[in-house]
């Protein structure tokens, strides 16, 4: 067997502490969310904090696998990977719904989420298909036309269970990185035309979609329907004004903010935490933008360079999403907060792909 020549450095320090600093937060913040509602419906105000507890665990010993790892042995398992994607995503729209939506598979005390493992996979994809085309991506048919019928593909799948908010950010990553690997300005503008217009599309066939978009715009006109849970989430935010109620104090979570410890977490951060923890985790994120940023600008090919782009992509763009949401920013949207919000699979994964951009980081140029 053939010894890898690849020499590896040391990994983006500054990546990597940012990234363990936002998980540690995010366990705090997941028990002190959830330990209200957690002790009335699991008689254990622990519950979502060892689950979480054991996810950040298996997480970071993914991530450390994957930092070991040459990212370029990627390229041979990215076929499998789409296969396997697709497969999950057909299955889970057989299972039963939680909420009136199917997104995960059900796996013992466990529950696998596809749609966090598709995002990831559409930007292994990119990464490996337009290194080989090259110049080519300069072109609207065979350049761009090809990674927007995959990407829709995946994001049609996800679609359907329904969860338009990762099928969204799917594209938008997907626009991120043709724009990174060359596509021309004006096929890029046609591309936001045409995204924004599915995008429109998606809002106006589904009622509560539209209901929700509009309830943004003044959430008091509905304070006890579409408009409520953004209500609550700027209560929380008033009363953790400067410096916040102390951790642990916040009143929005005993059931006034359905599933505090979720999408809708930030919130709580806002009335524990305060305006200084807000822009606290609000820094760490932009400090992981700019080192991904970094290291796919060092990254020693273009595989590399995608690879980094499209992952920070990823994170950032979900982060905004949540932020904006939940500070009545754009309309109400089931994104999570990347290492902060409650939820295994999004966790282990994201862990796992800040693994990758951490292995680039050790094989960057000088």
């Amino acid at each position: 067997m053939k010894k890898s020549n690849v020499k590896m450095g040391n990994i983006d320090f500054i990546l990597f502490s940012s990234i363990m600093i936002l998980v540690a937060i995010g366990v705090v913040m997941v028990f002190s969310a959830s330990s209200y509602s957690s002790f009335f419906r699991k008689n254990d105000s622990m519950y979502y904090l060892k689950r979480q507890g054991a996810f950040a665990i298996a997480g970071i010993f993914a991530m450390a696998l994957v930092i070991r790892t040459d990212y370029h042995k990627l390229k041979k398992l990215t076929n499998i990977f789409m296969i396997v994607t697709i497969g999950l995503l057909i299955v889970v729209l057989f299972t039963p719904a939680v909420n009136g939506a199917s997104r995960w598979i059900p796996l013992g005390p466990f529950a696998l989420q596809p749609s966090e493992i598709a995002k990831y996979v559409v930007v292994l994809y990119m990464a490996k298909s337009i290194e080989y085309k090259g110049e080519k991506i300069k072109s609207f048919i065979y350049g761009i036309l090809p990674y927007l019928i995959v990407s829709g593909f995946y994001a049609a799948l996800i679609l359907m269970e329904p969860n338009l908010s990762i099928a969204t950010v799917i594209m938008i990553v997907t626009m991120i990185v043709l724009f990174v690997a060359g596509a021309r300005w004006l096929h890029f503008f046609e591309i936001l035309g045409m995204v924004g217009a599915l995008g429109v599309l998606g809002i106006l066939l589904a009622p509560y979609r539209l209901a929700r978009f509009t309830s943004f715009l003044d959430p008091w006109a509905d304070p006890r329907g579409d408009g409520y849970q953004l209500i609550q989430s700027l209560l929380a935010f008033g009363a953790g004004g400067i410096t916040g109620v102390t951790l642990g104090k916040s009143r929005q979570k005993a059931y006034y903010i359905p599933e505090p410890h979720t999408d809708f977490i930030f919130s709580i951060v806002g009335e524990e935490l305060g305006l200084i923890g807000c822009t606290l985790i609000i820094i760490l994120f932009l400090v992981v933008i700019w080192r991904g940023i970094r290291t796919a600008m060092r990254a020693k090919d273009t595989y590399g360079t995608l690879l980094a782009i499209g992952i920070t992509s990823v994170i950032a763009v979900q982060a905004v999403i949540n932020i904006a949401v939940v500070t009545g920013s754009m309309p109400v949207t089931g994104v999570p907060l990347p290492f902060i919000s409650y939820g295994g699979s999004a966790l282990v994964f994201n862990l796992m792909g800040v693994g990758i951009v951490l292995n680039i980081s050790r094989q960057c140029n000088n």
